[in-house]
């Protein structure tokens, strides 16, 4: 096992996911188990293929759909430690289909499938919740996603998360709004998944990059997620694709006792 710090070149800072590497899936239960175990925001396991690695993500409590920053560390272990010899790395995901990273120098990208989103009606526990009235609310597959006036207010917000987890049709809630020093600027709340804020959300990205795409006019956008331990990540809109570059760093590597 293998804990990287993601979307970060600075040890401590991004988002830290746990990367275990598979001979063969192990039950769903003892997966759930061990991300539990590690108490990160996200677990990734992989099962090496004919094609690349097939690859599976949990947080504490639940198994998700689609995970960026942990497939970020998976690629960034699979570059470092698993003798790969290509700059591009396929993962499979039964639930996100073929997820493909490519490494330019210390540089990792992912391509992932564009959020097909719509806007809605903001939910009145989201504004309670948030103690602020969104601009606009969209949701996606997995996560709505309030506008906000200004970075100012994602900094000043102060959820109330156990209000906010009752809001039960989805992973979580991207805030964001357009920043002073990157195009867009974001934070993700999930109490809802088990994870009252992640420090940094790849997977947020295929929503944030289509919408402020669109909003600001370019395909190329810089994008911060302001949590604590903050991220910092550049993607591109590519259509029904977004990539999503950013670094990541080493933390530890182990091993873990199963029966």
């Amino acid at each position: 096992m293998f804990q990287v710090d993601a979307f970060t070149s600075q040890l401590f800072g991004g988002n830290p996911a746990a990367v275990c590497i598979l001979a063969s899936w192990l039950p769903e239960i003892q997966m759930q188990s061990i991300a539990a175990e590690n108490n990160l925001a996200e677990t990734a396991f992989l099962v090496k293929n004919e094609g690349g690695y097939e690859i599976r993500w949990f947080t504490p409590v639940i198994e998700v759909d689609l995970c960026g920053h942990a497939t970020l560390a998976s690629a960034h272990v699979v570059f470092n430690y698993l003798g790969h010899g290509s700059n591009e790395v396929s993962f499979s995901s039964l639930r996100s289909g073929i997820l493909k990273v490519t490494k330019d120098g210390d540089l990792l990208t992912l391509d992932f499938p564009a959020d097909a989103f719509e806007k809605v009606d903001t939910p009145e526990i989201l504004t309670e919740s948030l103690g602020i009235e969104p601009m606009e609310t969209y949701k996606g597959k997995t996560d709505y996603m309030a506008v906000l006036p200004s970075e100012q207010n994602i900094i000043d917000l102060r959820p109330d998360f156990v209000k906010l987890g009752t809001l039960q049709d989805c992973r979580g809630i991207i805030v964001t709004a357009t920043g002073t020093t990157a195009d867009l600027v974001s934070r993700f709340f999930a109490p809802q998944s088990g994870i009252n804020e992640d420090p940094v959300t790849g997977s947020a990205h295929t929503t944030l990059v289509p919408y402020w795409a669109k909003t600001l006019g370019k395909d190329e956008l810089t994008a911060i997620q302001l949590s604590t331990r903050k991220g910092h990540l550049w993607c591109k809109y590519n259509g029904d694709r977004v990539a999503i570059s950013g670094h990541a760093v080493t933390y530890l590597q182990g091993e873990i006792e199963v029966e």
